[in-house]
């Protein structure tokens, strides 16, 4: 079985470190261990992995601790970091995800679940990796390849989109929808079609962010609390982050921040008013509030169309501008637009 990747695993049990090793090197990865803090750094900082799996109970030093000090560290800040622990505080989660950990899994871990999410974060990590490679070459190649090199990084962004959705079934496709839908209004306002583009391209990855979410939370059928709410609500800043460092020819970065702003300033995370909302965005939060209302979720059913069209009405000129609505409107009620279902 060839090598998958090259993954540290730490845990001061040696039981569970075992069984841990033991599971990857099935799935063909290359899995290094550490018993304990110190070991792990040492290993980390000798020979960096592509992904590290982090107990946080040790003695000594936690894996909090561990897990500052990598992202203090030069040669593995970007090392994506998963914390697997029998934690289940939110709490301690919130800690984690500020510390810089891009995912929580609890033990006692399902086999499946745990090879999953160190699947999707080693895809995302070499993804976005190779994307901004891909992009510095366009740049120096651009006259002499330039439709070829734009063909592939559409489909880099496309896999980064779907990426996020492989790990919550209830909104897939919804990054796909909110885009085509975005497109269709952009065109009902006779944008240029490179601007268009930047459009579809953002709209593809406006919830890159929640890659950083825990999946029980992305799935609960119940009410959020305001803790879990406030995790929800990082998002765009951590897609922003995660994008920022790519030299695109578009404000990609931006309009994925800022897809939550409303015009009166009662969006997040900033809280931006008016013209300080960039024209993409404000494409982007209708057609991401009007997909969303129309399709199913897994703490309610779908509200419908005709809600969804009541609901940017309502709030023409006060959350969402008024151009754009009316722009949305026209391309459901004149032009007989539908989302794409395949």
């Amino acid at each position: 079985m060839p090598d998958k990747g090259n993954i540290l695993a730490v845990d001061d049990t040696p039981a569970s470190l075992k069984l841990l090793t033991e599971l990857l090197k099935g799935e063909g990865y290359n899995v290094r261990s550490a018993i304990n803090g110190e070991l792990a750094l040492k290993s980390a900082f000798s020979h960096p992995p592509e992904l590290i799996l982090l107990d946080i109970r040790m003695p000594d030093m936690d894996g909090f601790e561990v897990c500052q000090r990598l992202k203090a560290h030069a040669e593995t800040s970007h090392i994506p970091v998963i914390f697997v622990s029998a934690l289940t505080d939110t709490d301690e989660k919130l800690r984690g995800f500020e510390l810089g950990a891009v995912d929580f899994v609890t033990k006692p871990y399902q086999r499946e679940e745990l090879l999953a999410r160190v699947r999707t974060h080693l895809e995302v990590d070499r993804l976005r990796n190779h994307l901004e490679d891909m992009v510095e070459e366009r740049t120096k190649k651009l006259k002499e390849n330039q439709e070829r090199m734009h063909a592939m990084l559409l489909d880099f962004i496309t896999a980064l989109g779907a990426t996020v959705e492989a790990r919550d079934p209830y909104t897939a496709g919804h990054q796909r929808r909110v885009a085509h839908l975005a497109v269709e209004i952009a065109r009902e306002l006779q944008w240029p079609e490179d601007q268009i583009e930047g459009l579809y391209l953002a709209s593809v990855v406006h919830d890159f962010g929640k890659i950083r979410i825990p999946a029980e939370i992305l799935s609960k059928p119940g009410r959020l609390s305001e803790l879990e709410f406030a995790f929800i609500k990082q998002h765009p800043e951590t897609g922003y982050e995660i994008l920022k460092s790519v030299d695109f020819p578009w404000p990609i970065a931006q309009a994925v921040l800022q897809h939550h702003e409303r015009l009166d300033g009662s969006g997040y995370p900033y809280g931006l008013k008016e013209d300080e909302i960039l024209a993409e965005a404000k494409v982007l939060s209708v057609a991401d509030v009007v997909e969303a209302m129309t399709s199913h979720r897994p703490y309610r059913a779908a509200l419908g169309l005709d809600a969804a069209l009541d609901e940017i009405t309502r709030h023409r000129g006060v959350l969402y501008d008024s151009r754009v609505v009316d722009a949305c409107l026209r391309v459901f009620r004149e032009k007989g637009y539908a989302f794409p279902t395949g």
